[in-house]
């Protein structure tokens, strides 16, 4: 593994630095609807948005180790995110640059870039959870057009979602269960889609069920052939976990949650003084940094033109463990006053730790739950039995 950069790339995380410097002062308001818009609009003339995609398509074509050293300067910097739509840069554009027909780029790619407004995905269904292969949403074909029926579930920010990138069964395949199904792109304005927003404990409202009772889709919104969804959507879960950049998000968190030991009292002294407090803080960093070095392997396969495999189940997995094992941790250090949510006075950090306590599902559930993960692990890694 050598990641030297050579001076073209020192010269590019130069010039991102330049221009966070200049664009991002430290007493930016990020909140401020205002502030990220001129940055988003700053972000797209400099085709930061969608960096790595093909210029063609309205990327910046820039390569794996800019967009990776773009990534890792910008979280470093706290900045706004590169670009408004997640799920479609996450998600939803890789997979219509390799699957899509050129109707489909011409149409989607330029919204997902300009951040015109949200994709979600529709894939966990009750009973099936994460399992893929033997989701039961179904669509019939009628002429030009599919009949969906179902229902998914967990279904990240479908609320504010204009549209929906569903996984359906369109046949039956007993020798293969990822056989049969495919991919369509869908308004979520079509009749007869209903969405029921799931409310987790800290009050929010970021998953969702959605149902489809006789939902006709066009044919022409069909990303890929039929049969073959399973493909698009490993594409798309690839890219997902293929970054490293939420490293430096968990390291953010790992320092906020040393001075919040530093200035707990625990028996008379602070905290961040405990051996016990002290070694699991360590576990956690140490944790971290295993989880940057693994993300620098999945880059080194990038940059020899690898495809990434089922290994990057294992970050997705640690990712998870850690958001919930650091936000148990930072209420418990705080003693009587863990559950003090925000709004009380006596809340440190404002309620941020007991928020990130109770809104651990965002994190585990999406992209698919650590059972999901173990399993990829367990047979595609490691090679045992199937469960």
């Amino acid at each position: 593994m050598d990641l030297t950069l050579t001076p073209e790339e020192e010269a590019f995380r130069d010039e991102v630095r330049a221009f966070l410097d200049e664009n991002l002062p430290q007493d930016a308001n990020r909140a401020d609807p205002g502030f990220v818009a001129e940055w988003q609009r700053k972000l797209r003339a400099k085709r930061w948005v969608g960096f790595s995609w093909p210029a063609e398509v309205g990327g910046g074509g820039g390569s794996i180790m800019q967009q990776a050293i773009l990534k890792e300067e910008m979280a470093r910097r706290k900045a706004p995110p590169l670009g408004s739509c997640f799920m479609g840069l996450t998600w939803v554009g890789p997979a219509i640059i390799a699957y899509g027909s050129e109707e489909q780029k011409q149409r989607f790619i330029p919204d997902i870039l300009d951040g015109a407004y949200q994709w979600c995905t529709g894939y966990s269904e009750p009973d099936h959870g994460s399992d893929l292969g033997a989701l039961q949403c179904k669509a019939v074909r009628e002429g030009d057009e599919y009949v969906v029926n179902g229902q998914k579930i967990w279904t990240s920010i479908a609320m504010w979602s204009k549209w929906i990138i569903l996984l359906v069964r369109t046949s039956q395949h007993a020798d293969d269960k990822h056989q049969g199904i495919t991919c369509l792109l869908v308004p979520m304005d079509t009749p007869g889609i209903t969405v029921r927003p799931i409310k987790n404990m800290a009050g929010g409202a970021m998953f969702a069920e959605v149902f489809f009772d006789d939902v006709r889709v066009p044919v022409e919104l069909r990303l890929g052939a039929e049969g073959e969804g399973w493909k698009v959507t490993i594409t798309a879960l690839a890219h997902e976990r293929s970054g490293i950049a939420e490293v430096e998000s968990l390291t953010r968190n790992l320092e906020a949650l040393k001075r919040l030991a530093q200035k707990t009292t625990r028996g008379g002294r602070p905290a961040s003084e405990d051996p016990g407090v002290r070694a699991r803080i360590a576990r956690f960093e140490t944790r971290i940094q295993a989880m940057r070095m693994n993300g620098l392997r999945y880059l080194t396969k990038q940059l020899r033109g690898e495809p990434l495999g089922s290994e990057t189940s294992v970050s997705k997995l640690l990712r998870a463990q850690l958001e919930v094992e650091m936000g148990d941790f930072a209420v418990e250090i705080q003693g009587a006053a863990g559950p003090l949510v925000e709004g009380a006075e006596a809340a440190a950090d404002g309620g941020r730790w007991q928020k990130m306590a109770l809104s651990w599902p965002e994190v585990v559930i999406g992209g698919g739950t650590p059972n999901i993960q173990k399993n990829i692990i367990a047979e595609r890694i490691l090679g045992l039995p199937k469960d």
